[in-house]
């Protein structure tokens, strides 16, 4: 397996890009680029060339996270005003937009159904769930404090948490937290399942394989990757080589491979059966935010996003 540069895009915002998903292919159209930026905007791309498709604006503040729904018809924008924006992706007209309070709506992620929006809930210490046919609230999944903990004890009895993602079959959801821990939980009871222990920093990104739906996998700032058995409570590998934290994970559709953006300013390839890196890319010359393959078969794409304000598109092949 490898990557291949395709096209980089130098200053495709105005400011760092911070987010970064594929809109699946439509019957009228491909698959786009969606990402979103600390200029407070979101912007379309097509493929292979990366032309600009569109600026999407809206939010009053920078946009910490962007998802696609998996029709590829609707997307979604969460910004730090706290806003949530969703969207007609060939119109730009707004479908929905709700308020969360300060800090509490960070990564977002529809599920693979199209039917339930997730969020990251930052200092609610929560996943907040929406139902995509009414945009109302329908479930608040709580992180219990841990067991042992004192009530006088802040750092333990809230836990922010950053990251989010649904299994294949949208029957568990996991999330990051800032203190390292992964939470699990049944989405279809609502119900807190269990903690998976490991990292001693942040998880700032998490996903699940696609072809395993009970493998996990976590990226840390203490530089490590994690792979989770998220149904047996078990750390089933984990695998170093950035020189500083891991930002974000995404697995290839194939399930054979990993990509990893990280503050060392490289995107890693790893052989998820060997466990270990194959390939560094050096593009960027800023943190690296966002790393996203695009869905589907093959010809095999991945996008990352960085801090230097650009884009850049691989082969994966």
């Amino acid at each position: 397996m490898k990557l291949a540069g395709l096209k980089s895009i130098e200053d495709a915002h105005d400011e760092s890009v911070w987010a970064v998903t594929w809109v699946p292919a439509t019957d009228a159209r491909p698959a786009l680029l969606l990402t979103g930026s600390l200029d407070e905007s979101v912007r379309l791309w097509q493929p292979d060339e990366l032309v600009n498709r569109g600026k999407i604006t809206g939010h009053c503040l920078g946009v910490a996270s962007v998802a696609a729904h998996p029709s590829g018809y609707i997307a979604a924008s969460a910004s730090l005003d706290s806003f949530v924006r969703i969207f007609d992706v060939d119109s730009n007209s707004t479908i929905a937009s709700f308020e969360a309070p300060p800090s509490e709506v960070w990564q977002l992620r529809f599920n693979p159904q199209g039917t339930m929006l997730a969020a990251a809930g930052g200092g609610s210490a929560s996943v907040k769930v929406w139902d995509t046919s009414t945009w109302n609230l329908v479930a608040t999944l709580l992180i219990p404090r841990p067991e042992g903990a004192k009530p006088a004890d802040k750092s333990s009895s809230k836990k922010f948490v950053l990251s989010v993602a649904w299994s294949p079959d949208g029957r568990r959801i996991a999330c990051g937290s800032m203190d390292g821990t992964v939470s699990v939980f049944d989405t279809d009871r609502g119900k807190f399942l269990h903690h998976l222990e490991g990292h001693s920093m942040p998880v700032r990104s998490l996903v699940f394989s696609p072809v395993e739906p009970r493998l996990l996998f976590t990226g840390s700032d203490d530089q490590h990757v994690h792979m989770y058995d998220a149904e047996g409570k078990t750390q089933v590998g984990s695998m170093s080589g950035h020189n500083s934290w891991v930002l974000s994970v995404d697995a290839s559709t194939d399930g054979a491979a990993l990509a990893t953006g990280s503050s060392d300013r490289t995107v890693k390839l790893w052989d998820i059966g060997m466990k270990a890196a194959v390939q560094t890319m050096s593009n960027h010359n800023d943190q690296v935010w966002g790393v996203a393959f695009r869905p589907g078969g093959m010809p095999g794409r991945l996008a990352s996003v960085s801090d230097d304000k650009s884009i850049s598109l691989y082969d994966y092949s």
